[in-house]
């Protein structure tokens, strides 16, 4: 069974619209794939912080602080 699409609409302001029309004239692709591209990579960047800071209170309590900490226990 194919996924449902949905379609949705932004406003852009117009340095905006530009940069989105000349990408994907440059990448030749279109504005939706452009658009959803985006939309999926910001949803993973919140996704991604949002469990940072509930992981993060409990691997300071284990003394995980820094990189270098992580990288000491699993090198």
């Amino acid at each position: 069974m194919p996924a449902m699409k949905t379609s949705i609409t932004i406003r852009l302001d117009e340095p905006l619209a530009r940069s989105l029309a000349d990408t994907c004239r440059r990448l030749g692709r279109s504005r939706s794939e452009i658009v959803r591209d985006a939309l999926r990579r910001h949803l993973a960047a919140c996704r991604f912080e949002e469990l940072r800071g509930q992981i993060l209170p409990l691997a300071e309590a284990r003394g995980y602080v820094t990189d270098d900490d992580v990288f000491r226990d699993v090198s």
